[in-house]
């Protein structure tokens, strides 16, 4: 995978995700379900693989995949504000090395949301 610190969609997000002062933290939720052929470990393994990509854009905060009992996968990335999160979104999904991880959703299962983090508990 190329260093991602050259590739020019990081450094549009980075230019793009400015935070304004009064940014609010931001959930980025994403529910799917897989491609009948592609394994639960397979998808991790992508998701993995994705990691520096993702942690390269400005605003990344964590990042958590989990899957409910019928199946639904839920990808919750947080961000420091909804310009870096849109900003992201647009760089990663353009980026090659993502294609991966994208092929292996059911893309008419796709729902995306942004939310504002209106309060929050850390262990």
């Amino acid at each position: 995978m190329p260093d991602t610190q050259d590739l020019p969609q990081i450094a549009e997000a980075k230019a793009q995700a400015t935070p304004a002062p009064t940014a609010a933290l931001v959930a980025e939720i994403v529910r799917f379900r897989l491609n009948e052929t592609i394994t639960e470990q397979t998808l991790v393994d992508f998701a993995r693989a994705t990691g520096p990509l993702v942690r390269a854009c400005p605003g990344f905060l964590g990042r958590h995949l989990m899957r409910d009992s019928d199946g639904v996968w839920t990808d919750l990335v947080l961000w420091e504000n909804l310009d870096a999160a849109r900003a992201a979104a647009l760089a990663v999904t353009a980026d090659p090395a993502f294609a991966p991880f994208m092929a292996a959703l059911d893309v008419s299962s796709i729902e995306m949301s942004h939310q504002p983090v209106l309060w929050s508990l850390d262990g």
